[in-house]
């Protein structure tokens, strides 16, 4: 596998056991090959069951695949030692409803061991980043859905990672929480940061990301640019990504 890659999925198969007895498989992954490349927004996109939420939980060492190779930032998955570079934001975050905002993000920061000081220095502005600096103080417990939502954002910001996970970032965010999430990405690359962005939202991935990645029944069915997609290879007029998405989606139908 390449170093250069920021992270890397080579021939990954991911079988689940299946059945009453746990006898048969289901297969999740199907042998899917590719690559994350520095400073890149790639989406990846796919119908429900299509092996996206399998293949983020492989990349962030949740699970393992059953054969194949992944890579992250130049180590094995599996080596936890890079887990500190990388920020991930879930698409129903859970954290401990008694924490306060400050104290969640002083925790993750000491998970991605970063100094006590350092983390104490991140947090008024990432709260206020977020739009959460007046509630700092105040317990998760209070905070409606789309408030833990920009705090999941803030958190996977603390460590200022390399490699930015979104799992439906917009889930329960309104217009402006959307804007923002959409800001932070276009943030992250101009600093030269990689973003990998799974999301129904196509509008915002026509706007936001450099290629596409498609699943489709466990298998990779499209890798390319956007315009791979969005331009008809029959007229070269530009057509809407849903319309392009439709036959790819159907293939696991």
């Amino acid at each position: 596998m390449s170093t250069s890659a920021v992270a890397e999925f080579e021939g990954v198969v991911k079988d689940y056991p299946a059945g009453l007895l746990r006898r048969r498989t289901l297969r999740a992954v199907d042998e899917v090959s590719f690559r994350l490349e520095p400073g890149e927004v790639l989406a990846l996109l796919g119908p429900n069951r299509a092996g996206k939420t399998t293949l983020v939980k492989i990349l962030l060492c949740l699970c393992g695949p059953t054969s194949g190779h992944v890579s992250r930032l130049g180590r094995p998955a599996n080596d936890r030692r890079t887990l500190a570079k990388v920020g991930y934001v879930h698409e129903h975050p859970a954290f401990p409803r008694y924490l306060t905002a400050a104290g969640l993000l002083e925790y993750y920061g000491a998970l991605s061991l970063i100094p006590f000081e350092e983390v104490r220095r991140r947090i008024p502005p990432l709260l206020e980043r977020v739009g959460l600096s007046d509630r700092s103080q105040e317990p998760i417990a209070r905070f409606s859905k789309g408030m833990v939502q920009r705090l999941a954002v803030a958190q996977a910001l603390i460590n200022e990672p390399d490699l930015l996970v979104l799992d439906e970032p917009h889930e329960g965010l309104d217009p402006a929480g959307r804007r923002l999430v959409a800001d932070l990405i276009r943030e992250q690359r101009r600093e030269g940061r990689t973003v990998l962005l799974v999301s129904h939202v196509l509008s915002e991935v026509e706007q936001l990301c450099d290629r596409v990645a498609v699943l489709a029944g466990g298998r990779l069915v499209h890798l390319g640019p956007l315009s791979s997609l969005t331009r008809d290879p029959a007229t070269g007029a530009t057509r809407p990504l849903e319309d392009a998405l439709r036959p790819l989606y159907e293939i696991s139908a």
